[in-house]
């Protein structure tokens, strides 16, 4: 893997990252967690909102309609280190059942890049219904140090809330819909600051309409589905796209470009933020 924007002046390149059949190495561990590092607290007192997303090169989110479809192993590795450095890794319900997410297990984060905190992050569910079972193996096999967190809202049965929460750290975060405030809200309060949000493209859609992205890491994948899968963002029907001054459409700024065999990671920082 090489750093290809900002072109480095004397920094070598990360080095491998992996193939399948060997890990990374050390030093490019090291160096991707250096280069996607979340700002210092002390200077930026808000927590921190990140997304994680991949696409084709023709913009579809998702190859048979999952993302992992899209993947390789150099973003496998990133996706590792991005879960590494989060304090709670956030995806909508329909995103953990598409992608069979499971708590994380401490063999997929690097201990040292957990150093001072929970062995792995939690998993955090956004569920405007509870659509979630009380029985997932995502809430029911979590581990104390990491339960699983239920965002929902008021509107969701009393009675499925009451199931969920026997295995799940339950919050309300909306009356009708889980507000994204509400919900990094709920998240900082139990001291989660930094957040991953990996999807789908719905909740990227909410936070974006909600003013509360402040990263997107983007991994453009070398190949063309070709098909009908949909983008990495979906807006709320009555949301507008963010403008900026001049009334153009929002943009966002682009911190840095890596390349490894073909896949491109690129690491956007909103403007506003």
């Amino acid at each position: 893997m090489r750093q290809i924007f900002p072109a480095p002046a004397t920094a070598p390149e990360i080095g491998p990252v992996g193939d399948g059949d060997d890990p990374p190495a050390e030093t490019a561990v090291a160096a991707l967690a250096a280069l996607y590092a979340y700002p210092d607290p002390a200077a930026h007192a808000a927590p921190w909102v990140r997304a994680n997303m991949v696409a084709s090169v023709d913009g579809a989110g998702s190859l048979d309609a999952r993302s992992g479809g899209l993947s390789g192993d150099a973003d496998r590795t990133l996706f590792k280190v991005l879960r590494s450095l989060a304090d709670v890794i956030v995806a909508g319900a329909g995103t953990a059942r598409a992608e069979r997410y499971r708590p994380v297990r401490e063999g997929e984060v690097w201990p040292r890049l957990r150093q001072g905190r929970t062995p792995t992050p939690p998993i955090a569910v956004i569920t405007r219904g509870l659509s979630i079972s009380a029985d997932d193996p995502l809430l029911t096999k979590a581990p104390d140090h990491a339960r699983t967190i239920v965002l929902t809202t008021q509107a969701a049965p009393p009675a499925r809330r009451a199931a969920v929460a026997r295995h799940a750290d339950l919050a309300v975060a909306g009356r009708d819909e889980v507000s994204p405030a509400d919900a990094v809200a709920a998240l900082a309060e139990r001291g989660h600051r930094r957040i991953l949000v990996e999807g789908g493209p719905k909740l990227l859609g909410q936070f974006v309409a909600a003013g509360l992205l402040d990263e997107l890491c983007l991994t453009v994948s070398p190949l063309l589905e070709g098909g009908d899968a949909g983008r990495i963002m979906a807006m709320p029907p009555d949301a507008k796209p963010g403008r900026d001054d001049d009334g153009g459409a929002a943009g966002l700024s682009l911190g840095h470009v890596l390349e490894d065999h073909g896949f491109l990671f690129c690491r956007y920082l909103s403007v506003a933020g």
